[in-house]
């Protein structure tokens, strides 16, 4: 029992950790992709993939922030919560913005490890769905 609470808290964690980064840039989507449009301003990464991404990541990290939360298609979340990270580490490199490498990589282990440990997963929404499917199968 404790290890299910163990990988709820984790869940939790860094799903309200996406959650918050994403809600927190939504109201405020033109101010954000301006500000990212500055950070890469010196980089060699095109201005039409920086403002691409600069619109969609918000998104993205709500969409697997509350899929990580709820552990509502928790593996698709975790999967979607490593490549916004991936993709952020790959431009903190660019920019050489070596600070926020220690979280994004905080990130991506977290993630790992509750993919690794995914059967662990007992509070979440993914259990109630199986459990109802598998009742119905009877």
């Amino acid at each position: 029992m404790d290890t299910k609470l163990a990988y709820l808290l984790s869940r939790l964690a860094i799903g309200l950790s996406f959650f918050g980064h994403g809600l927190i840039r939504l109201p405020k989507l033109t101010g954000f992709s301006n500000w990212m449009m500055g950070q890469f301003s010196k980089s060699f990464l095109p201005d039409i993939l920086v403002l691409s991404f600069s619109y969609v990541l918000p998104f993205a990290e709500f969409i697997a922030g509350i899929l990580i939360i709820f552990g509502l298609f928790t593996r698709t979340g975790l999967v979607l919560g490593g490549v916004i990270t991936l993709a952020l580490i790959f431009g903190s490199t660019m920019i050489e913005n070596w600070d926020a490498l220690p979280s994004q990589l905080i990130h991506i282990a977290f993630l790992s490890i509750l993919l690794a440990y995914l059967p662990h997963n007992n509070f979440a929404v993914d259990k109630i769905l199986k459990n109802k499917q598998w009742n119905t199968e009877k």
